[in-house]
């Protein structure tokens, strides 16, 4: 009952924060620089439209109305699942999400799944290795992932990968090889969080009480780090990852875009550059529902790991 009464608590104030990312997405299309009545003339021909012209377009669109009554009628509309439609190519704008969505989705997994594997990991192994020169060399090379620009290390992981070696696709969708190198170039800054994260978390522990008896009972550092201290380590780690795939999940446009996969980070990078706003704002209302969803679910995370928390919400 206790946990019910703390999910409904937390359910409450998440709803608070969608209204707010509501009117957020709706004012980003209202308050971009730039007439979509302009942009949609000019795409069916008009290059020089007249100002009747214009008004006729914007009465067709709706814009001459008050912004109030535009946006009650575009969040009534998103409730029920509808997101618009189109300015450009008349589609769906849910539609279109849905369609792209198993390819982000595609990519979102396999760059958390390497962030786990390869993060934890080195996190582990130079926590095992401390003050080592295993240790320092993968530190150097954390703050190097950090360092590197996203967009510059796809474009050396396509010289090396695809041009000299020609062992992956340079662009588009072919199977998973294609997304091998864009999973890695959007991974790669949360693997160097993530990492030295890891470490200086198990060291922390490390020094705790319960640390000090399992090592004088004869237990090793590695059954210690595996059994022990990696659990108590966990919350800070999955804060990290939860909000890395929040992001990513939402939408990694630069990437796709460099990448040319077909998903809703390059279909939102179109839309931004017509201006067609109902696309825009339904990506951004999709991207903090799904935000919100994540934070949620890390939240059942904490309570599932850490008792402590269960404690202290009192439950």
């Amino acid at each position: 009952m206790e946990i019910i009464k703390y999910l409904g608590k937390r359910i409450v104030s998440l709803v608070i924060v969608l209204f707010g990312i509501s009117l957020v997405a709706f004012f980003l299309g209202t308050a971009s620089p730039g007439d979509p009545a302009e942009e949609v003339l000019r795409r069916n021909g008009v290059e020089l439209p007249t100002e009747q012209q214009l008004e006729d377009m914007r009465e067709e669109l709706g814009f001459n109305r008050p912004w109030i009554e535009r946006y009650l009628d575009w969040l009534e509309n998103a409730l029920h699942g509808n997101l618009g439609t189109s300015f450009f190519d008349r589609r769906d704008v849910g539609d279109e999400i849905a369609r792209r969505l198993p390819m982000t989705l595609r990519l979102s997994f396999l760059a958390m799944a390497m962030t786990i594997c390869m993060g934890i990991g080195t996190g582990i192994f130079m926590a095992l290795n401390r003050n080592k020169i295993t240790d320092k060399v993968l530190r150097g090379v954390s703050i190097l992932l950090l360092s590197v620009p996203g967009f510059w290390l796809a474009l050396f992981l396509i010289l090396i990968f695809s041009e000299k070696l020609r062992l992956l696709p340079t662009s588009g969708y072919s199977g998973w090889q294609s997304l091998l190198m864009p999973a890695f170039v959007l991974s790669s800054s949360t693997i160097g969080v993530t990492a030295r994260l890891t470490r200086g978390s198990l060291l922390k522990e490390l020094g705790e009480q319960y640390i000090l008896v399992a090592n004088s009972k004869g237990m090793t550092d590695r059954k210690v780090i595996i059994k022990h201290a990696l659990q108590n380590s966990l919350i800070p780690i999955i804060t990290v990852l939860g909000n890395y795939f929040g992001g990513i999940l939402g939408g990694s446009a630069i990437i796709e875009s460099v990448f040319a996969l077909p998903g809703l980070g390059s279909y939102v990078l179109s839309a931004i550059e017509g201006r067609d706003y109902f696309v825009v704002q339904g990506y951004v209302l999709f991207s903090g529902c799904i935000y919100v969803l994540v934070t949620l679910l890390i939240d059942l995370l904490y309570l599932f790991i850490n008792p402590k928390i269960r404690q202290g919400a009192g439950l």
